[in-house]
């Protein structure tokens, strides 16, 4: 029997993040957008209520708060108020995000975005203007991580315009050193699958590129995702049903059912920050009701492999705080579950994940610890450069 996890100070290989985030920068679109874009490019507006991101002069709005208290106690929390000024340039510089890291504990971040998780649709339904800015985002995002050392590993946006353009900016993605691609919706750009979506899929699964969604995006219906009152016991329980995951649990059917799996069998999917005690009781549920309508439905005809197989070997799962969930890990597949910081969001205990760790995984076998903290995240996105023990580098 593996000995158990007791103490942080046993730790002796590099901790990997799966899920930090960057607060974009304000100027990043209008550094780097076309000049016909500019006027409608996402931009910073400063209010007395603190910074607001604009999306196409004002279309969308999104406050700088929740995004950004990485350091600060939980009193100090607010959902709007902050300035770019007031936060830590480790939210958008690279060395001082390595600083930030190196005071954590972490050794490498996975990188999401924070202001357009919802999606590329949120910066426009514009096509070309989408286009613009989803290029945009994932330049300077391949620039952030440069120069790190292969410490910041950066994650490319995929547009919701067509599968035309989502397979045009997964090769970007891929010919520039993105480690994987974060989806928002079917490649098709719409919430249902279709045909064609073969082609992404298919370059996806032989370039090895995991496909990541994240909370807070690929909802049917927006307006149900939206949170309340930002400063109601309503956005509370809304928050307690996301981290939960309440807003996973029917993307994570509809992806499960996308009819794609038989034909893809490398195809990797990663749900991030919904944590992991969900899984267990969907992948029973899916099974038992997949074993009583798949006939009459034809769903046997198009499915060979039961709802638990095919997540058990495509789909990973990325967590923050889920002790049920690790106790239930072998309900899973404990070799593609993943442990993250949401660094720098209101999720983030930075500067203490050390404290975390040792909540989440006291008693545990210190060789399924390695897994979650270290060797899930370093298979899944090909990081054969991280050492397996300091020391061995």
């Amino acid at each position: 029997m593996s000995e158990l996890f007791h103490q942080v100070a046993s730790i002796d290989y590099p901790i990997l993040d799966a899920d930090a985030h960057v607060n974009e920068p304000p100027n990043l679109w209008l550094d780097r957008m076309p000049k016909k874009w500019k006027d409608r490019a996402p931009r910073v507006v400063n209010t007395e209520n603190g910074d607001f991101w604009h999306f196409d002069e004002g279309k969308g709005v999104f406050p700088v708060g929740l995004t950004g208290v990485a350091g600060l106690g939980y009193l100090d929390f607010k959902p709007w108020g902050f300035r770019y000024e007031d936060l830590r340039p480790g939210h958008f510089e690279t060395k001082a995000r390595l600083e930030d890291m190196d005071a954590d504990g972490i050794y490498l971040g996975v990188q999401y975005p924070s202001i357009t998780l919802r999606g590329a649709g949120s910066y426009t339904d514009d096509r070309d203007l989408q286009l613009a800015c989803v290029r945009a985002y994932n330049e300077w995002m391949a620039e952030f991580c440069d120069g790190s050392n292969g410490r910041l590993v950066g994650l490319g946006i995929i547009p919701t315009t067509g599968v035309e353009d989502a397979v045009a900016e997964l090769k970007w993605c891929i010919e520039n050193g993105h480690k994987g691609v974060i989806i928002t919706r079917f490649p098709n750009g719409d919430f249902d699958p279709e045909p064609g979506d073969d082609a992404f899929w298919g370059l996806a699964a032989e370039a090895k590129m995991p496909v990541s969604v994240h909370i807070g995006s690929f909802h049917r219906d927006v307006k149900s995702a939206q949170a309340p009152n930002w400063e109601s016991l309503q956005f509370v329980g809304n928050a307690c049903l996301v981290k939960s995951g309440g807003h996973t649990l029917p993307v994570a059917c509809d992806l499960i059912f996308a009819g794609i799996w038989d034909s893809f069998p490398d195809l990797r999917l990663v749900m991030v920050e919904a944590n992991i005690g969900w899984i267990p009781t969907l992948l029973e549920q899916s099974d038992d009701m997949f074993s009583r309508y798949r006939w009459y439905t034809k769903a046997v005809e198009t499915m060979k492999s039961t709802p638990s197989e095919i997540f058990h070997k495509h789909f990973y799962a990325a967590f923050m705080i889920d002790t049920f969930g690790i106790e239930n890990r072998h309900h899973m597949n404990k070799h593609h579950l993943l442990w993250s910081t949401d660094y720098p969001h209101s999720g983030s205990d930075w500067p203490n994940s050390r404290a975390t760790l040792l909540r989440n995984f006291r008693g545990i076998p210190a060789e399924d610890v390695k897994l979650m903290i270290h060797t899930n995240c370093r298979d899944l996105y090909n990081l054969d450069y991280v050492p397996d023990r300091f020391g061995d580098e």
